[in-house]
């Protein structure tokens, strides 16, 4: 019974074989991580005061908001706010520790 392949070529592909399955297991590893966001209860919503900055648009904006007295946050949202307008955001705080925050609905 002969064999489809030889030990050179297991060599000649090694590298490529190891970088997909490097990444294949990176993948895997990071995944659990936003499962146990989106699986943990929200604990706390507060509203925060805040300036849009900047937003990219494809589909979805991405703003750049400046929360006062604070760092800059970027949020996704589909619906349309002005640049240098304020807005109220929301800071939600998960169960786990998470934060994230938000445009109210």
């Amino acid at each position: 019974m002969s064999v489809p392949w030889t030990f050179a070529d297991v060599k000649r592909h090694a590298i490529g074989v190891i970088l997909i399955v490097a990444l294949f297991a990176a993948v895997l590893a990071l995944n659990p991580l936003k499962w146990t966001n989106k699986a943990s209860p929200i604990r706390s919503v507060d509203t925060v005061d805040a300036m849009v900055r900047s937003v990219q648009w494809n589909r979805v904006g991405i703003y750049l908001v400046s929360i006062e007295n604070g760092p800059s946050v970027l949020i996704k949202d589909k619906r349309p706010h002005l640049i240098g307008a304020r807005a109220t955001i929301e800071r939600v705080t998960r169960d786990n520790g998470s934060i994230f925050y938000r445009f109210p609905e």
